[in-house]
């Protein structure tokens, strides 16, 4: 899904979340959703954005050639199978034949031909895709499209072999292709229907696009309401069990209210708070119905601002103080100490209390069981590698649930050595650190506190000082996870975002801090193609990074060799110190009447539990242990296909 919002892994995850509706009186209502959002989402174009707060919503309205079933298999969509040459460089995929486009009101305009997905990748790139990335590379001809080198787009390797067969041709053999096609840059778009539209093809209205998938935006009204409507023409309507969802605008000011709306039936499901004073009230009333959701395999973070230009949420007084914190941020063993410093068990039970604090604890960008090397979990060859380059966060434990990098004593020498060689710099301490939190999210700022706590007390305050920003959530989000350049970033440090998967390969998470063309350059305060973004990423270590991710690109035939070249870069990347991991999506607690496991699971792309489409609901909330029963049958039966796609 591209970028993801930190709220919503502290508030409510649509992914992890899920929703219904049921009255505590009378008859319950297993057909009807009904839950929350917290942000607006700004395009229903989906061969454009890379945010999960857009893609939540529209991945309901479209399908794709591929995508995942409930154990995160790749299956039929809109392809109903496809053919892959020896060298493994051209895909060709059978269309199904008789799926309907409609519009906002149900209208047939059309069926979805091969062309269409031609069509809809030569608009992602006339549109100026967030997610062009993702393919990019991949497709003959299409970086020299992209660039302007040829302005001819039948030289870019996608074509329609007739009306019912699609071909993509390869630059290289990527094994995990067929993982990117769950992804909105390869959907179709219907070439009559974009020109009709003109500038208004994607607008956040319900005749801004057509519908092809399970369901229908009806209405979308700002900071309101999201409602949608099963699609009564759509080609699998067997699996849509959900024939209406309702999600209401909700700020988090109040998180008890989320329970609240569950226990009068309003709302399906409810995310719960440990801290929260209603949580008693929970334990009363629903003691056995509390369930924890899985770690996810998106990857929640800190980014230090590595080239602040926007100080409209500042602390700071007086230019050297802006000054001095630049070259603060600018010194690795300044980012390191910090790091070492930051007491990530305690920020994360700001969420989900002292029992869930360390469940969704991560200590690397990559999940330790997203890929292997030698057969071994990736975090093993990470750690192994930041060993070899005497990195201070040799001999550290990578892996999941667990704080791996919180300790004190080390950011203590790390600290000393910063303050040895800012001094040289002339730098004055303290320094000051603007976090932006939304005024609004309460559980946001007493993370933030957390986080500005254990900071101040490890290193001290006349050497660092953390100044909690609290912003209304647009000037927020503007600074933050809405911001598309650095200059645009308004922080020193920032929690705001993350980055979840959009394919099978380690590249889909290290990709997005190449200096040149990285999709989440913004976080760290660096714009691509800027010359001043240049020299810092090179002051810090970023081009080196970059050319041991290219270095693993290049490889493509041995797929262990690969994953090993990777972990040396993301070594290389953990010792820069310029992010800092915290935590996964999932690993929070609920109350729900989803039917567990039900929904499809999307390790990475679109899919998951923020799509509709085979989920189910129940009337009576999921107990703890028809939970549990159904997550061990779900785990069986997930190992029992790793084991069979091994063996194959």
């Amino acid at each position: 899904m591209g970028l993801v919002l930190a709220i919503l892994a502290c508030g409510v995850t649509l992914a992890s979340c899920g929703k219904s509706s049921s009255s505590s009186s009378g008859k319950a209502n297993t057909s009807t959703y009904n839950y929350v959002y917290t942000t607006d989402p700004t395009t229903l174009d989906y061969t454009v954005s890379s945010r999960a707060t857009n893609s939540d919503i529209f991945q309901n309205f479209v399908d794709g050639l591929l995508s995942r079933d409930k154990y995160g298999r790749l299956k039929p969509d809109l392809a109903t199978s496809y053919k892959v040459s020896n060298d493994g460089k051209t895909y060709t995929y059978d269309i199904r034949k008789g799926v309907k486009w409609v519009d906002s009101e149900g209208n047939t305009y059309g069926t979805v031909t091969a062309q269409d997905f031609v069509t809809g990748l030569k608009h992602a790139v006339a549109a100026k895709s967030e997610t062009l990335y993702v393919v990019q590379d991949s497709i003959v001809g299409l970086d020299d499209y992209v660039n302007g080198k040829t302005k001819d787009f039948s030289k870019v390797g996608v074509k329609a072999i007739g009306k019912y067969k699609l071909q993509y041709n390869l630059t290289k053999p990527e094994s995990y292709w067929n993982s990117k096609l769950t992804y909105g840059v390869m959907f179709p778009v219907n070439a009559k229907f974009l020109k009709e539209s003109g500038k208004s093809f994607g607008k956040m209205k319900a005749d801004g696009i057509l519908y092809n998938g399970g369901y229908i935006l009806k209405n979308f009204t700002s900071k309101s309401v999201i409602q949608m409507t099963a699609n009564s023409s759509y080609w699998d309507k067997k699996d849509i069990h959900i024939k209406n969802v309702k999600l209401t605008y909700n700020d988090l000011s109040n998180p008890d209210s989320l329970y609240k709306a569950f226990k009068n039936g309003t709302n399906t499901l409810a995310r719960v708070y440990p801290n929260s004073a209603g949580y008693k009230e929970v334990e009363k009333s629903n003691k056995n119905n509390i369930v924890w959701s899985l770690p996810g395999s998106a990857t929640y973070n800190f980014t230090f601002n590595l080239n602040r230009k926007n100080y409209d949420a500042t602390s700071k007084k007086t230019s050297k103080e802006k000054t001095d914190t630049k070259k603060a941020i600018l010194n690795k063993n300044f980012r390191l100490a910090v790091q070492f410093a930051f007491n990530k068990t305690d920020y994360n039970a700001q969420n989900v209390g002292e029992a869930g604090a360390k469940k969704s604890l991560r200590n690397e960008l990559i999940p330790p069981t997203f890929v292997s090397v030698d057969g071994k979990d990736y975090n093993f060859a990470v750690e192994k590698d930041l060993t070899a380059i005497a990195s201070p966060l040799s001999k550290i434990n990578l892996a999941d649930g667990q704080d791996g990098t919180y300790n004190p004593t080390k950011a203590k020498e790390l600290i000393a050595a910063a303050k040895k060689e800012l001094a040289a710099e002339g730098v004055s301490l303290p320094i000051k650190l603007d976090i932006p939190e939304s005024e609004k999210d309460q559980t946001g700022i007493d993370q933030a506190k957390s986080f500005k706590k254990s900071v101040e007390s490890v290193l001290g305050t006349d050497n660092v000082q953390v100044d909690i920003q609290l912003l209304s959530n647009d000037k927020y989000l503007a600074g933050t996870y809405e911001a598309t350049t650095g200059a645009q970033s308004d922080y020193d440090i920032s929690n705001a975002s993350g980055w979840s998967p959009d394919y099978e390969d380690p590249s889909t998470y290290l990709d997005i801090y190449n200096p040149e063309s990285g999709s989440m350059l913004s976080t760290i305060g660096l714009t691509a193609g800027d010359s001043e973004s240049a020299s810092v990423a090179k002051t810090t270590g970023l081009d080196k990074y970059a050319s041991l991710v290219d270095t693993a690109e290049a490889e493509t035939s041995d797929v262990n060799k690969r994953n090993s070249l990777f972990a040396k870069a993301e070594a290389a990347l953990l010792d820069s110190g310029i992010q800092i991991p915290v935590y996964s999506d999932g690993g929070t607690p609920s109350v729900t009447k989803v039917v567990p496991f039900s929904a499809s699971y999307a390790p990475t792309g679109l899919g998951g539990s923020s799509s509709y489409k085979y989920m189910k609901l129940q009337s009576k909330p999921v107990t703890t242990a028809q939970y549990n029963k159904a997550k061990a049958a779900w785990n069986k039966e997930r190992a029992k296909i790793a084991k069979a796609n091994a063996d194959n």
